[in-house]
Protein backbone atom coordinates (compact mmCIF):
# COMPACT_ATOMS: atom_id res chain seq x y z
CA UNK A 1 0.00 0.00 0.00
CA UNK A 2 2.26 2.47 0.82
CA UNK A 3 4.71 1.68 -2.60
CA UNK A 4 1.29 2.61 -4.24
CA UNK A 5 0.80 5.42 -2.49
CA UNK A 6 4.02 6.55 -3.04
CA UNK A 7 3.67 6.15 -7.20
CA UNK A 8 0.80 7.79 -7.29
CA UNK A 9 2.31 10.94 -5.11
CA UNK A 10 4.90 10.99 -7.90
CA UNK A 11 2.66 10.36 -10.81
CA UNK A 12 0.80 13.63 -9.49
CA UNK A 13 3.78 15.71 -9.17
CA UNK A 14 5.08 14.47 -12.64
CA UNK A 15 1.53 15.56 -14.26
CA UNK A 16 1.69 18.97 -12.47
CA UNK A 17 5.71 19.61 -13.56
CA UNK A 18 4.34 18.55 -17.22
CA UNK A 19 1.11 20.70 -16.99
CA UNK A 20 2.88 23.56 -15.58
CA UNK A 21 5.52 23.97 -18.16
CA UNK A 22 4.44 25.24 -22.22
CA UNK A 23 7.41 24.90 -24.68
CA UNK A 24 9.77 27.56 -24.31
CA UNK A 25 10.02 27.15 -28.34
CA UNK A 26 5.78 28.78 -28.78
CA UNK A 27 5.96 31.72 -26.74
CA UNK A 28 8.18 34.33 -25.45
CA UNK A 29 7.98 34.94 -21.87
CA UNK A 30 7.82 37.94 -21.34
CA UNK A 31 8.62 39.23 -17.10
CA UNK A 32 6.74 41.86 -15.71
CA UNK A 33 4.56 42.88 -12.92
CA UNK A 34 1.61 43.42 -13.95
CA UNK A 35 1.04 45.61 -11.33
CA UNK A 36 2.11 49.04 -12.44
CA UNK A 37 -0.83 50.43 -14.86
CA UNK A 38 -0.94 51.87 -17.24
CA UNK A 39 2.42 49.84 -18.58
CA UNK A 40 0.89 46.69 -17.08
CA UNK A 41 -1.47 45.55 -15.17
CA UNK A 42 -3.56 42.05 -14.01
CA UNK A 43 -7.31 41.36 -15.22
CA UNK A 44 -9.57 38.70 -15.08
CA UNK A 45 -10.04 37.75 -18.94
CA UNK A 46 -8.59 38.84 -22.16
CA UNK A 47 -10.45 41.56 -23.34
CA UNK A 48 -8.86 44.53 -25.11
CA UNK A 49 -5.97 42.04 -26.06
CA UNK A 50 -4.84 41.21 -23.02
CA UNK A 51 -2.60 38.02 -22.64
CA UNK A 52 -2.03 34.92 -20.94
CA UNK A 53 -0.57 35.20 -16.95
CA UNK A 54 1.70 32.13 -16.66
CA UNK A 55 0.17 29.75 -14.26
CA UNK A 56 -2.75 31.62 -13.29
CA UNK A 57 -6.21 31.78 -14.80
CA UNK A 58 -5.92 35.58 -15.30
CA UNK A 59 -4.69 37.71 -17.63
CA UNK A 60 -1.80 40.84 -18.47
CA UNK A 61 -2.35 43.87 -19.99
CA UNK A 62 -1.26 47.61 -20.90
CA UNK A 63 1.31 49.62 -23.14
CA UNK A 64 4.09 47.04 -22.25
CA UNK A 65 2.05 43.91 -23.06
CA UNK A 66 0.96 45.83 -26.40
CA UNK A 67 4.69 46.34 -27.42
CA UNK A 68 5.84 42.83 -26.10
CA UNK A 69 2.88 41.60 -28.44
CA UNK A 70 4.71 43.69 -31.76
CA UNK A 71 7.61 41.82 -30.81
CA UNK A 72 6.61 38.26 -30.15
CA UNK A 73 4.50 38.93 -33.58
CA UNK A 74 7.74 39.62 -35.54
CA UNK A 75 9.47 36.65 -33.87
CA UNK A 76 6.10 33.91 -34.98
CA UNK A 77 5.53 33.34 -31.08
CA UNK A 78 2.98 34.66 -28.58
CA UNK A 79 3.08 36.08 -25.38
CA UNK A 80 3.55 34.86 -22.09
CA UNK A 81 3.55 36.96 -19.33
CA UNK A 82 5.35 35.69 -16.35
CA UNK A 83 4.42 37.93 -13.71
CA UNK A 84 7.07 38.56 -11.24
CA UNK A 85 7.99 41.08 -8.37
CA UNK A 86 9.82 44.06 -9.21
CA UNK A 87 13.17 42.76 -7.87
CA UNK A 88 13.12 38.93 -8.98
CA UNK A 89 12.63 40.21 -13.10
CA UNK A 90 16.65 40.88 -13.64
CA UNK A 91 17.45 37.50 -11.90
CA UNK A 92 14.88 36.06 -13.65
CA UNK A 93 16.09 37.23 -17.13
CA UNK A 94 19.41 36.63 -16.19
CA UNK A 95 19.04 32.84 -14.98
CA UNK A 96 16.92 31.80 -17.96
CA UNK A 97 13.18 32.23 -16.60
CA UNK A 98 12.10 34.55 -19.01
CA UNK A 99 12.86 35.75 -22.15
CA UNK A 100 12.82 39.77 -22.00
CA UNK A 101 11.87 42.18 -19.07
CA UNK A 102 9.06 44.64 -20.97
CA UNK A 103 8.26 46.55 -17.27
CA UNK A 104 8.61 49.75 -18.03
CA UNK A 105 12.63 49.70 -17.03
CA UNK A 106 14.92 52.23 -17.48
CA UNK A 107 18.08 51.33 -19.03
CA UNK A 108 20.19 52.85 -16.27
CA UNK A 109 24.06 52.12 -15.92
CA UNK A 110 23.70 50.02 -12.75
CA UNK A 111 21.52 47.20 -14.55
CA UNK A 112 23.26 47.51 -18.38
CA UNK A 113 26.16 45.73 -16.21
CA UNK A 114 23.74 42.93 -15.63
CA UNK A 115 21.82 42.91 -19.14
CA UNK A 116 21.34 44.25 -22.38
CA UNK A 117 18.89 47.25 -23.29
CA UNK A 118 17.06 47.98 -26.96
CA UNK A 119 16.78 51.05 -27.90
CA UNK A 120 13.77 52.98 -25.72
CA UNK A 121 9.50 51.98 -26.78
CA UNK A 122 8.53 54.94 -24.21
CA UNK A 123 10.02 58.58 -22.79
CA UNK A 124 8.74 58.89 -19.63
CA UNK A 125 8.39 62.28 -17.32
CA UNK A 126 8.66 61.84 -13.34
CA UNK A 127 6.19 63.22 -11.77
CA UNK A 128 4.74 62.93 -8.03
CA UNK A 129 1.36 61.63 -5.85
CA UNK A 130 0.09 63.66 -3.40
CA UNK A 131 -3.31 63.46 -1.24
CA UNK A 132 -5.82 65.89 -3.22
CA UNK A 133 -6.95 67.71 -0.53
CA UNK A 134 -3.32 67.60 0.96
CA UNK A 135 -0.53 70.62 1.50
CA UNK A 136 1.04 69.88 -1.28
CA UNK A 137 -2.05 69.37 -3.69
CA UNK A 138 -0.91 72.60 -5.14
CA UNK A 139 2.70 72.54 -5.20
CA UNK A 140 4.46 73.52 -8.43
CA UNK A 141 8.15 73.42 -8.07
CA UNK A 142 10.39 71.07 -6.58
CA UNK A 143 10.81 73.63 -3.82
CA UNK A 144 7.29 73.04 -2.29
CA UNK A 145 8.11 69.84 -0.38
CA UNK A 146 10.39 70.86 2.38
CA UNK A 147 9.32 68.60 5.52
CA UNK A 148 7.29 66.33 3.08
CA UNK A 149 7.83 62.62 3.98
CA UNK A 150 8.71 61.33 0.35
CA UNK A 151 9.70 58.30 -1.21
CA UNK A 152 9.38 55.95 -4.15
CA UNK A 153 9.99 52.23 -5.74
CA UNK A 154 12.88 50.66 -4.61
CA UNK A 155 14.97 49.84 -7.10
CA UNK A 156 14.19 53.00 -9.30
CA UNK A 157 15.94 56.02 -10.45
CA UNK A 158 12.85 57.73 -9.06
CA UNK A 159 14.04 56.95 -5.60
CA UNK A 160 16.91 59.17 -6.02
CA UNK A 161 15.34 62.17 -7.42
CA UNK A 162 14.04 62.62 -4.19
CA UNK A 163 17.16 64.41 -3.97
CA UNK A 164 16.44 67.18 -5.62
CA UNK A 165 13.84 68.42 -3.79
CA UNK A 166 14.78 70.64 -1.23
CA UNK A 167 13.76 70.02 2.50
CA UNK A 168 11.93 67.16 1.78
CA UNK A 169 12.34 63.79 4.31
CA UNK A 170 13.74 60.70 2.04
CA UNK A 171 11.51 57.95 3.66
CA UNK A 172 12.48 54.11 2.73
CA UNK A 173 11.87 53.07 -0.59
CA UNK A 174 8.80 50.54 -0.90
CA UNK A 175 8.44 47.46 -2.99
CA UNK A 176 5.72 48.20 -5.55
CA UNK A 177 3.42 51.27 -6.60
CA UNK A 178 0.61 49.74 -4.80
CA UNK A 179 1.89 49.88 -1.62
CA UNK A 180 3.04 53.45 -2.30
CA UNK A 181 -0.65 54.43 -3.11
CA UNK A 182 -1.65 52.71 0.20
CA UNK A 183 0.82 54.87 2.07
CA UNK A 184 -0.24 58.19 0.50
CA UNK A 185 -3.92 57.49 0.97
CA UNK A 186 -3.47 56.64 5.22
CA UNK A 187 -1.33 59.74 5.24
CA UNK A 188 2.05 57.40 6.01
CA UNK A 189 3.78 59.63 2.85
CA UNK A 190 3.10 63.16 2.03
CA UNK A 191 4.22 62.02 -1.66
CA UNK A 192 5.74 59.36 -3.18
CA UNK A 193 7.66 60.05 -7.18
CA UNK A 194 6.07 58.28 -10.17
CA UNK A 195 6.18 58.56 -14.06
CA UNK A 196 3.20 60.47 -15.71
CA UNK A 197 1.33 57.30 -17.19
CA UNK A 198 1.06 56.09 -13.19
CA UNK A 199 0.33 58.83 -11.76
CA UNK A 200 -2.44 59.27 -14.34
CA UNK A 201 -3.98 56.03 -13.25
CA UNK A 202 -3.25 56.75 -9.71
CA UNK A 203 -5.81 59.91 -9.86
CA UNK A 204 -8.15 58.47 -12.34
CA UNK A 205 -8.67 55.16 -10.20
CA UNK A 206 -8.70 57.32 -6.52
CA UNK A 207 -10.47 60.55 -5.83
CA UNK A 208 -8.44 61.29 -3.08
CA UNK A 209 -4.86 60.82 -5.20
CA UNK A 210 -3.36 63.92 -7.41
CA UNK A 211 -1.29 63.85 -9.56
CA UNK A 212 1.34 66.74 -9.60
CA UNK A 213 3.09 67.62 -12.28
CA UNK A 214 6.00 70.36 -11.33
CA UNK A 215 6.76 73.73 -13.46
CA UNK A 216 10.39 73.48 -12.24
CA UNK A 217 10.99 69.89 -12.41
CA UNK A 218 13.69 67.40 -12.00
CA UNK A 219 16.82 67.00 -13.27
CA UNK A 220 16.95 63.98 -15.26
CA UNK A 221 19.15 62.04 -18.06
CA UNK A 222 18.18 60.00 -21.17
CA UNK A 223 19.09 56.59 -19.70
CA UNK A 224 16.51 57.42 -16.56
CA UNK A 225 13.44 58.55 -18.38
CA UNK A 226 13.82 56.09 -21.55
CA UNK A 227 12.04 53.12 -21.65
CA UNK A 228 13.13 49.91 -22.99
CA UNK A 229 13.94 46.07 -23.16
CA UNK A 230 15.14 44.48 -21.00
CA UNK A 231 17.31 41.01 -22.83
CA UNK A 232 20.49 38.44 -21.80
CA UNK A 233 23.54 40.04 -23.09
CA UNK A 234 24.31 36.99 -25.60
CA UNK A 235 20.11 37.68 -26.81
CA UNK A 236 20.87 37.72 -30.72
CA UNK A 237 17.68 39.35 -30.85
CA UNK A 238 18.22 42.28 -30.45
CA UNK A 239 18.67 43.92 -33.88
CA UNK A 240 15.05 42.22 -34.28
CA UNK A 241 13.77 43.67 -31.54
CA UNK A 242 15.14 47.64 -32.14
CA UNK A 243 13.73 47.17 -35.41
CA UNK A 244 9.93 46.33 -33.91
CA UNK A 245 9.94 49.21 -31.90
CA UNK A 246 11.44 51.75 -34.46
CA UNK A 247 8.34 51.10 -36.14
CA UNK A 248 6.38 52.74 -33.19
CA UNK A 249 6.25 56.44 -33.83
CA UNK A 250 6.46 59.35 -30.97
CA UNK A 251 2.81 60.08 -31.97
CA UNK A 252 2.09 55.80 -32.09
CA UNK A 253 3.21 55.82 -28.45
CA UNK A 254 1.22 58.72 -27.08
CA UNK A 255 -1.74 56.78 -28.98
CA UNK A 256 -1.42 53.62 -27.56
CA UNK A 257 -0.69 54.77 -24.08
CA UNK A 258 -3.80 57.44 -23.93
CA UNK A 259 -5.69 54.00 -25.20
CA UNK A 260 -3.96 51.52 -22.32
CA UNK A 261 -4.97 54.36 -19.46
CA UNK A 262 -8.82 54.52 -21.20
CA UNK A 263 -8.64 50.67 -21.13
CA UNK A 264 -7.42 49.59 -17.38
CA UNK A 265 -9.62 48.22 -14.88
CA UNK A 266 -10.77 50.94 -11.99
CA UNK A 267 -13.14 51.66 -9.12
CA UNK A 268 -16.43 52.37 -10.43
CA UNK A 269 -18.00 52.93 -6.51
CA UNK A 270 -18.72 56.36 -6.73
CA UNK A 271 -18.21 58.60 -3.40
CA UNK A 272 -22.28 59.54 -3.03
CA UNK A 273 -23.18 55.74 -3.52
CA UNK A 274 -19.86 54.08 -1.60
CA UNK A 275 -20.35 51.45 0.48
CA UNK A 276 -19.04 51.17 3.84
CA UNK A 277 -15.30 48.99 5.09
CA UNK A 278 -17.44 46.02 5.71
CA UNK A 279 -19.71 45.83 2.72
CA UNK A 280 -16.24 46.51 0.80
CA UNK A 281 -14.46 43.70 2.62
CA UNK A 282 -17.45 41.42 1.57
CA UNK A 283 -18.07 42.33 -1.68
CA UNK A 284 -14.31 41.70 -2.59
CA UNK A 285 -14.60 38.28 -1.10
CA UNK A 286 -17.77 37.78 -3.21
CA UNK A 287 -16.19 39.18 -6.35
CA UNK A 288 -12.84 37.09 -5.85
CA UNK A 289 -13.19 33.68 -4.04
CA UNK A 290 -12.05 31.71 -7.04
CA UNK A 291 -9.05 33.25 -7.27
CA UNK A 292 -8.47 33.55 -3.00
CA UNK A 293 -9.65 29.90 -2.96
CA UNK A 294 -6.89 28.98 -5.28
CA UNK A 295 -3.91 30.69 -3.91
CA UNK A 296 -5.06 29.17 -0.23
CA UNK A 297 -5.39 25.93 -1.79
CA UNK A 298 -1.37 26.64 -3.65
CA UNK A 299 -0.39 27.89 0.03
CA UNK A 300 -2.18 25.18 1.83
CA UNK A 301 -0.53 22.68 -0.62
CA UNK A 302 3.13 23.51 -0.04
CA UNK A 303 3.00 24.43 3.64
CA UNK A 304 1.64 20.84 4.30
CA UNK A 305 4.09 19.10 2.04
CA UNK A 306 7.20 21.14 3.19
CA UNK A 307 6.35 20.33 7.00
CA UNK A 308 5.46 17.10 6.43
CA UNK A 309 9.01 16.13 4.31
CA UNK A 310 10.67 18.76 6.66
CA UNK A 311 9.54 16.43 9.87
CA UNK A 312 11.15 13.65 8.26
CA UNK A 313 13.94 15.40 7.57
CA UNK A 314 14.35 16.18 11.37
CA UNK A 315 13.83 12.88 12.23
CA UNK A 316 16.56 11.30 10.00
CA UNK A 317 18.99 13.87 11.70
CA UNK A 318 17.85 14.10 14.93
CA UNK A 319 18.42 9.73 14.92
CA UNK A 320 22.04 10.31 12.90
CA UNK A 321 23.20 13.13 15.03
CA UNK A 322 22.84 10.56 18.38
CA UNK A 323 23.87 7.58 17.25
CA UNK A 324 27.27 6.63 18.62
CA UNK A 325 30.41 6.25 16.85
CA UNK A 326 31.23 4.01 14.79
CA UNK A 327 34.03 1.28 15.73
CA UNK A 328 35.56 0.83 12.06
CA UNK A 329 37.84 4.07 11.48
CA UNK A 330 36.42 4.66 7.96
CA UNK A 331 33.04 4.71 8.91
CA UNK A 332 33.99 6.93 12.00
CA UNK A 333 35.51 10.13 9.94
CA UNK A 334 32.85 8.84 7.51
CA UNK A 335 29.90 9.99 10.06
CA UNK A 336 32.33 12.78 11.44
CA UNK A 337 32.10 14.46 7.84
CA UNK A 338 28.35 13.78 7.55
CA UNK A 339 28.17 15.64 10.77
CA UNK A 340 29.78 18.55 9.85
CA UNK A 341 28.17 18.48 6.47
CA UNK A 342 24.62 18.32 8.48
CA UNK A 343 25.97 21.12 11.35
CA UNK A 344 26.84 23.41 8.11
CA UNK A 345 23.07 22.76 6.19
CA UNK A 346 21.46 24.09 9.65
CA UNK A 347 23.31 26.96 10.31
CA UNK A 348 22.76 27.93 6.85
CA UNK A 349 18.98 27.34 6.80
CA UNK A 350 18.51 28.77 10.16
CA UNK A 351 20.48 31.60 9.96
CA UNK A 352 19.40 33.10 6.27
CA UNK A 353 15.90 34.46 5.56
CA UNK A 354 13.48 31.89 3.31
CA UNK A 355 12.81 34.88 0.75
CA UNK A 356 16.85 35.05 0.00
CA UNK A 357 16.78 31.38 0.07
CA UNK A 358 13.85 31.25 -2.69
CA UNK A 359 15.75 33.73 -4.83
CA UNK A 360 19.47 31.82 -4.57
CA UNK A 361 17.65 27.89 -5.66
CA UNK A 362 14.84 29.53 -7.81
CA UNK A 363 17.24 31.94 -9.93
CA UNK A 364 20.64 31.06 -8.84
CA UNK A 365 20.55 27.28 -9.43
CA UNK A 366 19.37 28.13 -13.08
CA UNK A 367 22.32 30.79 -13.56
CA UNK A 368 24.72 28.89 -12.09
CA UNK A 369 23.99 25.30 -12.94
CA UNK A 370 21.10 26.01 -15.30
CA UNK A 371 18.58 23.75 -13.60
CA UNK A 372 15.36 25.47 -14.89
CA UNK A 373 12.80 24.19 -11.85
CA UNK A 374 9.14 24.12 -11.53
CA UNK A 375 8.46 27.23 -8.85
CA UNK A 376 5.86 25.32 -7.53
CA UNK A 377 8.31 22.10 -6.99
CA UNK A 378 10.68 24.78 -6.37
CA UNK A 379 8.41 26.58 -3.62
CA UNK A 380 8.15 23.17 -1.68
CA UNK A 381 11.64 22.21 -1.95
CA UNK A 382 12.25 25.32 0.08
CA UNK A 383 10.12 25.38 2.74
CA UNK A 384 10.99 21.62 3.09
CA UNK A 385 14.67 21.94 3.51
CA UNK A 386 14.46 25.21 5.55
CA UNK A 387 11.56 23.39 8.13
CA UNK A 388 14.07 20.46 8.06
CA UNK A 389 16.68 22.49 9.83
CA UNK A 390 14.20 23.60 12.60
CA UNK A 391 12.89 20.48 12.86
CA UNK A 392 16.57 18.39 13.54
CA UNK A 393 17.08 21.19 16.48
CA UNK A 394 13.48 20.08 17.97
CA UNK A 395 13.99 16.46 17.15
CA UNK A 396 17.33 16.53 18.90
CA UNK A 397 15.65 18.53 22.12
CA UNK A 398 13.25 15.56 21.94
CA UNK A 399 15.30 12.68 22.28
CA UNK A 400 17.66 13.99 24.91
CA UNK A 401 14.09 14.48 26.90
CA UNK A 402 14.04 10.83 26.44
CA UNK A 403 15.03 9.33 30.26
CA UNK A 404 18.76 8.11 29.89
CA UNK A 405 17.57 4.80 31.61
CA UNK A 406 15.85 3.82 29.01
CA UNK A 407 18.38 3.62 26.90
CA UNK A 408 20.92 1.85 29.15
CA UNK A 409 17.33 -0.60 29.52
CA UNK A 410 17.16 -1.47 25.80
CA UNK A 411 20.94 -1.73 25.78
CA UNK A 412 21.26 -4.60 28.49
CA UNK A 413 18.59 -5.90 26.52
CA UNK A 414 20.80 -6.17 23.36
CA UNK A 415 18.72 -3.66 20.89
CA UNK A 416 20.70 -2.04 18.44
CA UNK A 417 20.97 2.11 17.99
CA UNK A 418 18.50 1.21 14.88
CA UNK A 419 16.05 -0.72 17.05
CA UNK A 420 16.32 1.86 20.06
CA UNK A 421 15.37 4.74 18.29
CA UNK A 422 12.23 2.95 16.25
CA UNK A 423 11.14 0.73 18.77
CA UNK A 424 11.24 2.79 22.40
CA UNK A 425 12.67 6.72 21.89
CA UNK A 426 11.17 7.78 18.77
CA UNK A 427 7.13 7.23 19.83
CA UNK A 428 8.00 9.58 22.68
CA UNK A 429 9.51 11.60 20.56
CA UNK A 430 6.96 11.95 18.16
CA UNK A 431 4.78 12.98 20.67
CA UNK A 432 6.69 15.40 22.61
CA UNK A 433 7.50 17.50 19.31
CA UNK A 434 3.86 17.63 18.47
CA UNK A 435 2.99 20.98 20.09
CA UNK A 436 6.69 22.21 18.15
CA UNK A 437 5.75 20.94 15.00
CA UNK A 438 2.29 22.05 15.10
CA UNK A 439 3.97 25.84 15.65
CA UNK A 440 6.83 25.28 12.23
CA UNK A 441 3.51 24.14 10.52
CA UNK A 442 1.31 27.56 11.12
CA UNK A 443 4.63 29.56 10.74
CA UNK A 444 4.87 27.94 7.10
CA UNK A 445 1.46 28.86 6.47
CA UNK A 446 2.25 32.21 6.88
CA UNK A 447 5.96 32.29 5.78
CA UNK A 448 4.96 31.19 1.90
CA UNK A 449 3.96 34.76 1.57
CA UNK A 450 7.22 35.28 0.47
CA UNK A 451 7.56 32.85 -1.86
CA UNK A 452 5.71 35.60 -4.46
CA UNK A 453 9.50 36.66 -4.99
CA UNK A 454 9.87 33.62 -7.20
CA UNK A 455 6.15 34.52 -8.63
CA UNK A 456 4.45 31.43 -6.76
CA UNK A 457 1.10 31.87 -6.77
CA UNK A 458 -0.02 31.31 -3.19
CA UNK A 459 -2.52 33.49 -0.89
CA UNK A 460 -0.34 36.64 -0.51
CA UNK A 461 0.41 36.59 -3.90
CA UNK A 462 -3.76 36.92 -5.20
CA UNK A 463 -4.75 39.14 -2.43
CA UNK A 464 -2.09 41.18 -4.00
CA UNK A 465 -3.46 40.69 -7.90
CA UNK A 466 -7.09 41.42 -6.32
CA UNK A 467 -6.15 44.61 -4.38
CA UNK A 468 -4.24 46.28 -8.05
CA UNK A 469 -7.48 45.12 -9.61
CA UNK A 470 -9.36 46.77 -7.17
CA UNK A 471 -7.58 49.37 -5.80
CA UNK A 472 -9.16 48.64 -2.58
CA UNK A 473 -6.11 47.64 -0.80
CA UNK A 474 -7.12 47.46 2.70
CA UNK A 475 -10.23 45.82 2.34
CA UNK A 476 -8.39 43.00 0.54
CA UNK A 477 -5.65 42.75 2.57
CA UNK A 478 -8.33 42.14 5.71
CA UNK A 479 -9.63 39.76 3.41
CA UNK A 480 -6.17 38.05 3.55
CA UNK A 481 -5.65 38.61 6.97
CA UNK A 482 -8.62 36.61 7.68
CA UNK A 483 -8.39 34.05 5.59
CA UNK A 484 -4.53 33.53 6.62
CA UNK A 485 -6.03 33.54 10.68
CA UNK A 486 -9.11 30.50 9.68
CA UNK A 487 -6.42 28.72 8.14
CA UNK A 488 -3.61 28.93 11.62
CA UNK A 489 -6.65 28.72 14.01
CA UNK A 490 -8.47 25.70 12.27
CA UNK A 491 -4.55 23.74 11.85
CA UNK A 492 -4.09 24.39 15.74
CA UNK A 493 -7.13 22.91 16.73
CA UNK A 494 -6.69 20.02 15.12
CA UNK A 495 -3.30 19.51 16.48
CA UNK A 496 -4.58 19.89 20.04
CA UNK A 497 -6.90 17.17 19.08
CA UNK A 498 -3.87 15.05 17.69
CA UNK A 499 -2.29 15.59 21.03
CA UNK A 500 -4.94 14.60 23.10
CA UNK A 501 -5.34 11.56 20.72
CA UNK A 502 -1.83 10.54 21.73
CA UNK A 503 -1.98 11.22 25.25
CA UNK A 504 -3.29 7.63 27.78
CA UNK A 505 -3.79 7.36 31.10
CA UNK A 506 -0.71 6.09 31.52
CA UNK A 507 1.66 8.72 29.69
CA UNK A 508 3.43 11.10 31.84
CA UNK A 509 5.54 13.88 30.01
CA UNK A 510 9.16 15.02 31.44
CA UNK A 511 11.62 12.21 31.49
CA UNK A 512 8.29 9.31 30.69
CA UNK A 513 8.94 7.49 34.03
CA UNK A 514 6.11 4.98 35.70
CA UNK A 515 5.25 6.34 39.08
CA UNK A 516 4.89 3.60 41.41
CA UNK A 517 1.84 3.67 44.02
CA UNK A 518 3.75 3.40 47.55
CA UNK A 519 2.14 0.33 49.89
CA UNK A 520 1.68 1.50 53.39
CA UNK A 521 3.29 0.13 55.54
CA UNK A 522 1.12 -2.66 57.79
Amino acid sequence: MKKKYLAVLLSCLALFFIGSNVSADDYLRVGMEAAYAPFNWTQDDDSNGAVKIEGTSQYANGYDVQVAKKIAKDTGKEVLVVKTKWEGLVPALTSGKIDMIIAGMSPTEERKKEIAFSDAYYISKPTLVVKADGPYAKATSIKDFADAKVTAQQGVYLYDLIDQLDGAKKEVAMGDFNQLRQAVESGIIDAYVSERPDATSAQNANPKLKMVELTTGFATSESDTNIAVGMRKDDTRMAQVNQVLAAISHDDQIKLMDKMIASQPASTDSESAKPNFFQQVLSIFQNNWQQLLRGTGMTLLISIVGTVVGTMIGLLIGVFRTAPKAVNKLLAALQKLLGWIINIYIEIFRGTPMIVQSMVIYYGTAQAFGLNIDRTLAAIFIVSINTGAYMSEIVRGGIFAVDKGQFEAATALGFTHGQTMKKIVLPQVVRNILPATGNEFVINIKDTSVLNVISVVELYFSGNTVATQTYQYFQTFTVIAIIYFVLTFTVTRILRYIEKRFDSDTYTTGANQMQVEEVPHV
